[in-house]
Order: C-alpha cells, then sequence, then structure tokens
C-alpha cells in the first residue's frame, strides 16, 4: 500500500504566506525563487493520463482545478500524490521539485467529498428553510391586510361577516403551523422566531 503524507518544501522552509487575492500558499524566499516556465507533468487518474501544462510556479491547488476540468472530479474531492506523498493544495510545485514531464498520481478522497457533499445539503436546507419563512411572510403580511381592511370597515360603523373574520384567523393560524414544521439554525432560527412573534401579534390583536 503507498504510503502518504503531507509534502514539505525542498528548501525546508514551511511557511506559508497570505496571497493578495486572500489564498494562503507557501512562501517563497529569495534563494528558492527560480525563473518561472511553462511545464508538461504527466498525471494519472485510474487507467488514464492527463497530459497537463502549468505555470511552474503554480500550487498544487491550481493545478486541482485544471484537472478538475479534465476528470470532471471536485478540486476539493482530490489528493495529488507525487514521489509518494500528498502534497498540499497551498504547495508550489517547483518548489516540491515538480519538473517537466514529471508524474504524478490523482486519487478522490472519499472523506473530504462527504464533507462538502454534506455542506452543499445543509446550505440546500438552509435556503429552502428561509424561502418557506419568506413564502409564509408573504402570506401572513396579505392576511394582515384584510385584517385591517376588516378593522376599518368596523370603525366607520361598518358590519363584517363574522364568518369572514374567523377565516382569515383560521388561515392565519395554518401559517403558524407551517411555520412551527421549518427547522433551522442560525439566521433561519431567528427568521422564524421573529415571523412567529409577528403572526402571534397579529392573531392575539384581533
Amino acid at each position: 500500500m503507498m504510503k502518504m503524507s503531507i509534502g514539505t518544501t525542498t528548501s525546508g522552509d514551511g511557511e506559508m504566506e497570505l496571497r493578495p487575492g486572500g489564498m494562503v500558499v507557501q512562501k517563497r524566499t529569495d534563494h528558492s525563487s527560480s525563473v518561472p516556465r511553462g511545464i508538461r507533468v504527466r498525471v494519472k487518474y485510474g487507467s488514464v493520463h492527463h497530459e497537463i501544462s502549468i505555470n511552474s510556479q503554480s500550487t498544487f491547488g491550481e493545478l486541482k482545478k485544471i484537472l478538475s476540468g479534465a476528470t470532471g472530479v471536485h478540486h476539493q474531492d482530490m489528493q495529488i500524490i507525487y514521489k509518494d506523498k500528498e502534497r498540499d493544495s497551498k504547495m508550489f510545485l517547483d518548489l516540491s521539485g515538480v519538473k517537466d514531464r514529471s508524474k504524478l498520481i490523482l486519487i478522490e478522497d472519499p472523506i473530504s467529498q462527504e464533507k462538502r457533499l454534506l455542506e452543499l445539503r445543509k446550505i440546500a436546507t438552509k435556503e429552502k428553510s428561509s424561502k418557506a419563512i419568506s413564502d409564509i411572510s408573504f402570506q401572513v403580511e396579505r392576511l394582515a391586510g384584510q385584517l385591517s381592511a376588516f378593522d376599518t370597515v368596523i370603525g366607520k360603523g361598518g358590519k363584517v361577516e363574522e364568518k369572514n373574520l374567523e377565516n382569515l384567523m383560521e388561515m392565519l393560524m395554518n401559517q403558524l403551523v407551517k411555520l412551527d414544521a421549518i427547522s433551522g439554525d442560525g439566521d433561519v432560527k431567528l427568521k422564524k422566531k421573529m415571523q412567529v412573534l409577528k403572526s402571534c401579534f397579529i392573531t392575539h390583536c384581533y
């Protein structure tokens, strides 16, 4: 079985630095810098070999993004092996010893894939809950407007059928039931709580 460990720089310097764009990468030093040039690397994925053209001073993370287009594998689900070591996405190719015609291996990381898919499901659930709360808020506002109209009629001495008022109150309570069925944390929980308070205020006022 292939032994894997996180790769280090060939210069022995494992420090990191922050790029202007916000990406954290391996820190370069004067004695480790070299003139950037285009290289071609051979990456094996399963039984298929991919010839990739890339700048010698690119990071493994940038290589992963190129490979994502060629293989269909999400770059966050990748592990790149070079000289029997897994290489961190923040490391530079040239500082890790990668040269023109170097051979690398790409494998999928099931743990990273599971974490990413779990996060996507959380985001989808949050968006669904937020939309449901927004829909309920719209309905509550609409029903509250009708109640306000009834209140205006009554205030001017007019009459409103009790059945109509009861129907509106029932529809408001139904929205509260729907709201109670929505689950969520953080912002979703706060939005839900605020809408519950608003709905309860309306129903108790009438």
